[in-house]
């Protein structure tokens, strides 16, 4: 397919406006009829050139066939040919995705290659799909551009945020924690397993103090504890409609993957076993507890296609399926965004579940709630919003406080920051020995 360049517009734009000067001075009226000519050969001409040369560029994409949502990747596209070249190209990513300097200008002298480069921001989970790489080559005269198709359609797949993982694990290797947000203050020799003995500081307390290895040494001897391993960690995943909300280019329910993907490599690594399961889904999922090194592959590839629904959220349920398949003592996080018409449900639920395990209830805030109760009042309608949000942010309040004031643990927080919360919520639980 042929689409004519800019030159040959300004080429055609001038002829015709020299027809006003042929109209009044009949001597130019030949010359401007012989341009007219020249200028139709010409277009012919290479119009002709440009579709018997066909093609001359091969592209092949150059990238990863697993990305982090919401982490921007760079896509590289090699193009190779036997003859100069220049135009420009558009890949056609898929549509979920923000990209960014498309379409990307070239130009390839005979029998070189070279790199192109752009920048793509996978916002939703899944698998996802490339088509063909879209070519605009400039004809031999310049006065065309012809289009073509090159390279392969592909496919990614596009799992939770597993980039923050490797983030933790390099300032956990340096003790930069505090970088991440996250607070690891371990206090020394306080725990519930036994680690090891040591010699005596200043600051250990006397009831640490092994006396006899004490006297078997002849030196103050004190036992070291660290926080208890071998327990179990179950999030709870609510799937419904409230978890489509989106504060940013990430919806509510991803916010809530990669923070579970966090914390259950941290729990991981401090021997702990995790599982979770679904709810408000047509498939409810159950993945069973376990602590081997793969675990954090297994729960990427059986999240990363789960998707938020349309249904309500029955915590009743939920609780009902995951009591009959969790027979072991566990700390169960639930993944949620509470609104006081939850009650009905919400509290059988947490009665249910706290007769065996204990209970975490993380909550997301709506950003949006917080813009509109900054937001400058300057009519009626923006008086009657104001009023909804306050109500709505006192009845949320109340629920929270009522969670609490029953003895369950709550973390209400923005999405964003709910990895981080998490994190630190679930170390605080460690050292208090809660669990």
């Amino acid at each position: 397919m042929l689409l004519p360049h800019r030159n040959l517009l300004i080429a055609a734009g001038l002829w015709l406006g020299c027809a006003g000067v042929a109209i009044w001075l009949p001597t130019a009226l030949l010359a401007w009829q012989i341009g007219g000519a020249l200028l139709l050969v010409l277009a012919v001409a290479d119009a002709l050139l440009a579709r018997s040369t066909g093609n001359p560029l091969s592209v092949e994409r150059l990238m990863a066939q697993i990305w982090p949502v919401g982490v921007e990747q760079t896509i590289r596209l090699r193009l190779n040919t036997q003859r100069a070249v220049h135009g420009e190209l558009y890949d056609h990513h898929p549509d979920a995705f923000a990209a960014e300097r498309l379409p990307l200008p070239f130009r390839i002298s005979p029998g070189q290659w070279v790199e192109l480069g752009y920048r793509l921001r996978p916002n939703e989970r899944g698998e996802h799909f490339f088509g063909t790489t879209q070519l605009r080559i400039v004809s031999p005269f310049r006065l065309w551009l012809s289009q073509h198709e090159a390279g392969k359609a592909e496919a990614v797949r596009v799992f939770p945020n597993f980039a923050r993982i490797t983030q933790y694990a390099l300032l956990a290797t340096d003790n930069r924690l505090s970088q991440l947000g996250v607070l690891r203050r371990r206090r020394r020799g306080e725990g519930s397993d036994f680690e090891q003995l040591r010699e005596y500081r200043r600051d250990d307390s006397l009831r640490h103090v092994d006396w006899k290895a004490t006297a078997r040494l002849r030196k103050p001897i004190v036992r070291e504890y660290q926080d208890e391993r071998d327990q179990q960690i179950v999030f709870l995943l609510d799937c419904g409609q409230r978890m489509r909300s989106r504060d940013d280019a990430l919806s509510h329910f991803d916010h809530t993957l990669n923070a579970m993907l966090l914390l259950s490599y941290v729990a991981l690594r401090q021997g702990d076993a995790v599982g979770f399961g679904t709810f408000a889904h047509p498939s409810p999922r159950f993945f069973a507890p376990r602590k081997s090194t793969a675990t954090v592959q297994m729960l990427l590839n059986a999240t990363y296609d789960l998707q938020p629904t349309l249904q309500t959220p029955d915590y009743l349920a939920a609780g009902e399926i995951l009591s009959s398949n969790l027979r072991k003592r566990s700390l169960v996080i639930l993944l949620t965004n509470l609104r006081d018409e939850d009650d009905a449900t919400l509290q059988p639920a947490l009665i249910q579940l706290r007769r065996r395990h204990l209970v975490l209830v993380a909550s997301l805030r709506e950003s949006g709630l917080d813009q509109l109760l900054h937001k400058p009042v300057e009519d009626f309608d923006d008086a009657l919003g104001y009023a909804a949000a306050i109500d709505y942010r006192q009845a949320r309040q109340t629920q929270l406080a009522r969670l609490r004031a029953q003895g369950i643990n709550v973390l209400d927080t923005d999405p964003p920051q709910l990895p981080v919360a998490l994190v630190n919520r679930y170390w605080e639980m460690k050292r208090s020995g809660t669990i």
